[in-house]
């Protein structure tokens, strides 16, 4: 008879937009200007790598598909954001929400998972030169980044089939920007403990996943400073700057939002760190690889001015 009397819940509304009831066209023009400059950024990125056949090397490769990755991670949340900024009515149905979560947490974890290849790859190069090339041959790079896809889209599908089967009979309000795990599952008329073990998983494979890319980045600052030439240890840390500055700006944001345990947020700082990790990271990580070497420059120069690079290689 109770669960009879249970309303199933169809879909969610948005609650992290309320104190921009006001002004969200004061916010719609930043974000969509940001969204903006990620897409392109990051395409600029993809195009420069495949037609420069400068940058046909692993590191160059991933660093495409990770530029290709983030399109599709920013574009998962921000359209909706958007939409939402704009519009009264700031809801989500059940199956957006979930096809929301799976796209874009499964997106995050692919990111990480090529972000532990591309430490590994660093690795490899710097602290095993002579071995790199037999290592790191195109087809395992294909199928190491393949590899990194499947993951990232498979071990998150039981999850989202579980939370699909949860009853959710009210309230429908997340407390939140866009659909996250934490946040849905509090809205489910279920026991509590799942929660807790859902938080405990994910914790496990960012604690582990950084951990093994902290390391790895570690070991490659330990035989850089053993380096005998300025020039020498220079040039070495260059090609993993940028690496380990997107890193940082990952994992950090991350970090922050699901590895805070017990820990309790205000609304405000919730959608500030899961603003930092879907929006502004994406939005540095184009400048950071584009800033940072001169090759990728050189090769988006190459790509916005071709008969400038033409008549110069002319003459």
């Amino acid at each position: 008879m109770e669960s009879a009397n249970l309303s199933t819940v169809t879909e969610f509304i948005f609650t992290g937009f309320s104190q921009l009831q006001d002004g969200g066209l004061l916010y719609f023009f930043p974000l969509l200007f940001i969204y903006t400059f990620i897409v392109i950024g990051n395409l600029l990125i993809v195009f420069a790598v495949r037609l420069d056949t400068r940058l046909h090397n692993p590191m160059y490769n991933f660093i495409s598909i990770f530029s290709f990755l983030e399109i599709w991670y920013t574009t998962a949340t921000i359209p909706k954001m958007l939409s939402n900024l704009v519009s009264r009515q700031k809801t989500i149905s059940f199956i957006g929400c979930l096809l929301q979560m799976y796209f874009f947490h499964s997106l995050g974890n692919t990111e990480g998972a090529l972000l532990t290849v591309m430490a590994i790859d660093r690795y490899l190069a710097i602290c095993s030169p002579l071995r790199y090339p037999t290592i790191m041959t195109p087809r395992w790079c294909a199928q190491i980044s393949a590899g990194s896809c499947v993951f990232g889209f498979l071990i998150l599908l039981p999850e989202i089939v579980w939370i699909s089967t949860l009853p959710f009979c009210g309230p429908n309000q997340i407390h939140q920007i866009f659909c996250d795990f934490t946040p849905l599952l509090h809205l489910a008329c279920t026991d509590a403990s799942v929660i807790l073990v859902q938080d405990v998983i994910h914790a496990l494979a960012i604690l582990i996943t950084g951990l093994i890319i902290s390391l790895s980045y570690i070991r490659i600052v330990v035989v850089i400073l053993g380096i005998p030439s300025r020039e020498g240890r220079k040039k070495a840390f260059s090609t993993c700057a940028a690496h380990m500055a997107v890193f940082l700006l990952f994992f950090g944001s991350v970090g922050l939002m699901y590895l805070r345990f017990s820990a309790v947020y205000t609304p405000f700082w919730d959608a500030a760190i899961a603003l930092t990790f879907s929006v502004l990271a994406p939005f540095f990580n184009p400048i950071i690889y584009s800033l940072r070497n001169k090759d990728m420059k050189d090769a988006i120069k190459k790509l916005l001015c071709p008969h400038k690079m033409f008549n110069f290689l002319g003459r």
